[in-house]
């Protein structure tokens, strides 16, 4: 973080400071900012805040012992360090982000780049930052750093030499997207798709399109809007980007795309494609896995455009990732049995894209494994969506389909009803049992992939396998 005293921080937050023995409110701080007291390092500063099973107000111990210097609270503890008593540090920490990010962008040359959408929000901002790196200081998230919490502490690492800040932003209810950009107002606001990904907590595929449009409103007046054309909702915030005063960019596979891809080639070893853009077509070849990061990528060269980056440059840069993210499409496993651990999150769309791809990288004499957990947060339509990919599973004809969990029956049953019978598709209780039983199960020349969402956990199923077949 940028360096600030102990005074000007607690003005920012309308908190109440009480510095320790031998700080005074002029003393500077500009370490990390964090709610986790294992990251601290010397000079940082810990938010203690409340969780779900535990309470970050027991932690500031650990984080004074780790170099901490203030603790941000929401009551005074028993620590000798510098505190500053804030009703709600989530609270605190968005309008510290506000502050820090308008103090860099007044003083230098910071330009922000905002990422939403249904899926791919990841990838892509860790393609950007990729592609951004080579042209000066950025700085991206951690993960999947796209919340209330995530989002502020990404901002919060910027310093005066930070040239890029890229932020994602993820929403599980209409409001947190507005909240977010708003702290910060991005110059190019990248809108990646609509999907059905938290539908339960927006209530509807419309409804979740007006909260992704939240970026585009929220967008610097005078910047770029770069928008996925081949997403007909997507397509839609056109007018509302020009409403903003935004230039647009398309990105896509259809003919109106300024920055467009065509032949994309699908293979075990990586995903190639022509771009066209600006007159020019430019081979790229990923090393990342599936069609779908295609577009990924698409949206990061235009991104990148939009901030003076030649594409040509970005694509020999984007040519280096190797994986987009661990847990998502990551090559695990050996010569023989190959793992693709794609279970960090689900959504529909993401689940039949990653089938798709392990239809596309199996080769004749190879066998497809599908290992499936349940999607989450799909509200009312999760039946029906399970449904869909239990058909879509056997309609790729996926030879085995080993289903885990029982909130993912009806993938099963779906499976099972298309025709995947006589133990082409089986139903497990949980990690334990499908490890077992694909102990047993697999053999050289199979191609597997373990999709799921995150809170089905079988990302450690994944790396389990990946370590036996390694």
């Amino acid at each position: 973080m940028i360096a600030l005293s102990l005074a000007e921080i607690a003005e920012i937050v309308g908190g109440d400071l009480r510095p320790a023995a031998g700080h005074d409110p002029a003393s500077i701080v500009s370490g990390v900012v964090d709610t986790d007291s294992r990251q601290m390092t010397p000079g940082g500063i810990f938010v203690a805040k409340p969780g779900e099973t535990t309470d970050g107000h027991r932690f500031v111990g650990a984080a004074i012992e780790n170099g901490a210097v203030l603790a941000l609270v929401e009551h005074p503890v028993d620590e000798a360090i510098s505190q500053i008593v804030v009703p709600d540090v989530v609270v605190a920490i968005a309008d510290l982000a506000r502050a820090v990010v308008a103090r860099v962008r007044a003083s230098g040359d910071l330009r922000i780049v905002g990422i939403t959408g249904s899926n791919g929000k990841t990838t892509t901002k860790n393609f950007l930052a990729r592609i951004l790196q080579d042209e000066g200081e950025t700085i991206a998230p951690i993960a999947s750093y796209n919340n209330e919490v995530g989002a502020p502490l990404t901002m919060l690492r910027i310093t005066d030499t930070t040239r890029f800040l890229v932020c994602e932003f993820g929403a599980s209810a209409p409001g947190e997207i507005a909240r977010l950009a708003g702290l910060v107002h991005p110059d190019v606001a990248v809108e990646l798709m609509v999907g059905l990904a938290h539908a339960g907590g927006f209530g509807g595929i419309e409804e979740t399109a007006r909260a992704k449009a939240e970026l585009v409103a929220a967008a610097a007046p005078g910047g770029t809007a770069v928008l996925n054309l081949d997403d007909p909702r997507v397509a839609g915030m056109a007018p509302l980007a020009e409403e903003q005063g935004l230039r647009i960019v398309g990105f896509g596979q259809g003919p109106a795309a300024a920055v467009r891809a065509a032949g994309i080639d699908v293979t075990a070893s990586g995903t190639s494609c022509i771009v066209h853009v600006d007159g020019q077509e430019l081979p790229l070849r990923l090393q990342v896995l599936g069609a779908h990061h295609v577009n990924n990528a698409l949206a990061a060269i235009a991104a990148a455009r939009a901030l003076g980056v030649a594409p040509a440059d970005a694509i020999v840069r984007l040519e280096t990732v190797q994986l987009a993210e661990r847990w998502r499409m990551q090559p695990m496993g050996g010569a023989e049995v190959r793992i693709i651990n794609d279970a960090y999150n689900a959504s529909p769309d993401s689940m039949a894209a990653a089938l798709r791809t392990l239809a596309q990288i199996t080769g004749p004499d190879e066998r497809t494994v599908a290992v499936l957990g349940a999607m989450s947060e799909l509200g009312e339509t999760a039946g029906d969506e399970h449904d869909r990919i239990g058909l879509l599973a056997v309609r790729l004809n996926i030879q085995r389909i080993v289903v885990v969990g029982a909130d993912a029956r009806r993938l099963f049953l779906a499976a099972v009803g298309e025709g995947s019978w006589d133990g082409e598709a089986v139903h497990l209780a949980d990690a334990d049992a499908a490890f077992e039983y694909l102990q047993g199960e697999l053999r050289p020349g199979d191609r597997v992939l373990v999709k799921s969402s995150n809170s089905a956990g079988l990302r450690f199923l994944g790396d389990r396998l990946g370590e036996s077949f390694s």
